[in-house]
């Protein structure tokens, strides 16, 4: 847990939550903080470690490369593997491969940073008309997230997201409802959890919206009709199985007022803090915390 991405201090509260989780059922767990300078096979091999439960969140935690590191030297380790785990932390690589297996996802468009930025700018006026939305490529919990409306600073708001973050997209603002739904399982026995629909009370559902008490309500069953919630599951399902996710997951969602789910984000190490989405989805359809916690142990076998 812990890690060095934006998300860290989340990754903590998720990580100890787990931890003591696994602790209080019997278990016998040990929990590192991956920060800067740690030696994690040596903690591994003198700890003599089994198998890697991975709370981290984000950049690389989330995003293939600690999975590969655990590949190369033998452990087995939770939820999805490499090359699922670096698509679903690259927003526009899962959007292409949703695009070209027919899930809807909001239009989009990467900024080229081998091109000039003004220029970019220029197709960006040209095909998306405001309100419209910036994103980091590779992010979660909402970091750089800037939605912009009629008299928005495109220019400015784009430079200073691309000089943040270096990679980033623009994409289609999609005026709806935002649901979560959870995934957990393996294999054929994957199923997406309860929908759990977020009403921010800011303008959208941000970091701070995230993990402040009071800024967002949570609504479980989200308010769909019976149809739509089965659709919008089933693309859930669909959207993880498409990038090869394990496991858990949790998938993001924004159903237009026209009642059509955009698949937009795919999170394959959701948060599992005591405000995190993926625990309240699990707890509605019966699943408690550490039985939560010990199916997604099982993702490792």
């Amino acid at each position: 847990m812990g890690g060095v991405s934006g998300e860290r201090d989340v990754s903590l509260r998720s990580g100890t939550r787990v931890f003591n989780s696994l602790k209080s059922q019997g278990w016998d767990a040990v929990a590192i903080d991956l920060r800067e300078g740690i030696d994690l096979i040596k903690i591994l091999k003198d700890e003599k470690v089994d198998v890697v439960y991975i709370m981290l969140h984000g950049r690389l935690g989330e995003d293939g490369v600690i999975q590969g590191i655990l590949e190369l030297h033998g452990y087995p380790y939770t939820g999805s593997k490499v090359l699922a785990s670096a698509i679903g932390m690259n927003k526009v690589a899962s959007k292409r491969i949703w695009d070209a297996v027919g899930i809807p996802t909001p239009k989009y468009m990467e900024i080229n940073r081998d091109n000039e930025i003004s220029d970019e700018i220029e197709k960006v006026k040209k095909y998306f008309p405001l309100p419209l939305v910036v994103k980091p490529v590779s992010e979660g919990s909402s970091l750089g997230v800037s939605i912009l409306k009629e008299g928005g600073n495109v220019e400015e708001v784009l430079r200073e997201t691309a000089r943040k973050f270096k990679d980033i997209f623009v994409e289609e603002f999609i005026d709806g409802r935002e649901v979560t739904v959870g995934i957990l399982g393996q294999g054929k026995m994957a199923r997406a959890l309860p929908i759990l629909e977020l009403v921010p009370k800011k303008e959208f559902y941000d970091y701070e919206a995230k993990y402040t008490q009071g800024l967002t309500e949570f609504i479980i069953p989200a308010r769909l009709p019976k149809s739509v919630y089965e659709l919008t599951q089933a693309l859930a399902l669909a959207a993880h199985r498409a990038i090869g996710a394990q496991g858990f997951s949790r998938v993001d969602i924004i159903v237009s007022k026209d009642r059509q789910p955009f698949v937009h984000e795919i999170n394959t190490i959701p948060g599992m803090t005591d405000r995190s989405d993926l625990p309240a989805e699990a707890a509605h359809a019966g699943i408690s915390f550490d039985e939560l916690v010990v199916k997604i142990l099982e993702s490792a076998y």
